[in-house]
């Protein structure tokens, strides 16, 4: 599996949320909606999910494997890291 285009759909300055994103797989399959949030500690990437009929949020999508989504969140946090040193180089 390999993660073949990442696009910062959405860039975020208020509350915890950082960043939306999209990404393409084999240049096969999208999943949107990841979100990039600030933990206490690090950032990290979450996945898509909705609300159940009791109210707790279910990723829609998700690794299976630790290693997939270690793979995953690093390109993911790469990407966005790189968009947001561009945008401060653009900004100078």
């Amino acid at each position: 599996m390999e993660v073949t285009d990442i696009k910062i759909r959405r860039i975020v300055t208020e509350g915890r949320l950082r960043a939306v994103v999209s990404i393409t797989i084999d240049n096969m399959l999208a999943v949107h909606d990841i979100k990039i949030v600030q933990g206490d500690e690090r950032l990290f990437v979450a996945m898509p999910s909705r609300k159940d009929e009791n109210g707790i949020f279910r990723d829609i999508v998700h690794p299976i494997s630790v290693s997939s989504r270690n793979a995953i969140e690093s390109e993911i946090l790469d990407a966005y890291n790189r968009h947001i040193a561009l945008m401060e180089t653009e900004s100078e």
